[in-house]
């Protein structure tokens, strides 16, 4: 009676050994020789499960049953409360099986904090790189904008550039100032004012067998000689012309826009350095002139419908050059007085027909 209270499922334990029994005893029955043992003797031990070599069979088969139960089961009667209790060793082993518990997801909650700040961190310093590569490039297309607009001005032509540097008139061609050529200590003081703005724009060259110059470095030398020549040989102040101009492109400023040349008062004199009779004008020399008169006229040097004359049209000399002459000719504001008929040049001004400076 204390074994059916203690065991429930005594009965049915008993039923399958009893099954069991009846299906060892059938199987030995059965087997060939019968002599080792016969049905009615076989012994069955009182404890099936304490014999290793015989183990209940994990198959039962069931059929047209109802209200089957395989196992212990308990009925209570009236209302139940069920408590848990844990020991803290089967805790920690529970937590530590777990990963680490509350700790390792804390360790996962830094680590996916700590992943979401380095991939804000790395949008950041991504937006802040175009930031500045779209900055940097703006830069640059605005400072390329102005150094186009340095090369597109018209001149750096006075006192308003650095020294040392040389001014531009535009288009490659440079203004080279009297400190830069390497201007005589002899010079004078002029004392022929040149009233703006002048009226009139005379075109001559050096001749007498003069050798055209192509660099900076010649021409300085050819200007320094032609200055040393007028102010030894000729006794003049100064230079004679206003501005001269080299193969080179270049402009050289004589006695500038200020000041009378020694040809004629009421006038401006360019100089080409050189024999033009024997040598041909490079293309970019004809156009530093066309600029240098550009410039005369935007600064208000040069009177606006200036006459462009050649000084063979004031006396007789093969002054510019035949060359030089046929290129001039083409100018605009070439104006074709002393020839073919028409009045001497100056005249409308009252200057002398021969244009002699000694000034």
């Amino acid at each position: 009676m204390y074994d059916q209270n203690m065991h429930p499922m005594s009965s049915a334990a008993s039923n399958a050994l009893m099954s069991l029994q009846n299906r060892g005893a059938t199987n030995s029955a059965n087997t060939a020789g019968g002599a080792s043992a016969t049905a009615g003797n076989v012994a069955t031990p009182q404890n099936l499960f304490a014999n290793p070599a015989i183990q209940p069979s994990s198959v039962i088969n069931l059929s047209n049953s109802s209200d089957v139960v395989i196992g212990p089961m308990t009925q209570y009667q009236g209302p139940v409360t069920i408590y848990q209790y844990m020991d803290a060793t089967v805790e920690a082993r529970s937590m530590q099986a777990n990963g680490g518990g509350i700790t390792n997801n804390r360790h996962t909650a830094t680590a996916t904090s700590i992943q979401t700040i380095s991939t804000s961190t790395k949008i950041l310093f991504a937006f802040v790189l175009i930031v500045l590569i779209i900055i940097g490039f703006i830069a640059y297309l605005e400072l390329r904008h102005n150094r186009r607009n340095d090369d597109k001005r018209e001149i750096l032509f006075g006192n308003n550039y650095d020294t040392g540097t040389f001014p531009n008139l535009g288009n490659g061609h440079l203004v080279v100032d009297r400190e830069q050529w390497g201007t005589s200590e002899q010079a004078k003081n002029l004392t022929h004012p040149l009233r703006h703005p002048i009226p009139y724009v005379m075109i001559t060259h050096v001749g007498v067998q003069s050798t055209p110059c192509f660099t900076i470095y010649k021409c300085s030398i050819k200007m320094r000689t032609l200055q040393d020549s007028s102010i030894a040989e000729k006794g003049l102040p100064d230079i004679s012309s206003n501005f001269y101009v080299g193969n080179d492109g270049n402009i050289y400023v004589g006695r500038g826009w200020d000041y009378a040349n020694t040809y004629a008062n009421n006038s401006l004199s360019v100089t080409f350095m050189g024999d033009y009779i024997r040598h041909i004008p490079d293309e970019k020399q004809i156009d530093a002139v066309r600029y240098l008169l550009a410039y005369g006229i935007t600064n208000k040097h040069l009177a606006i419908d200036y006459k462009l004359v050649a000084q063979n049209q004031t006396k007789s000399t093969r002054s510019p050059g035949l060359n030089v002459y046929k290129e001039i000719i083409k100018f605009p504001h070439w104006y074709p007085c002393g020839m073919d008929g028409n009045p001497g040049c100056g005249v409308e001004l009252g200057m002398s027909g021969t244009w002699n400076g000694t000034m």
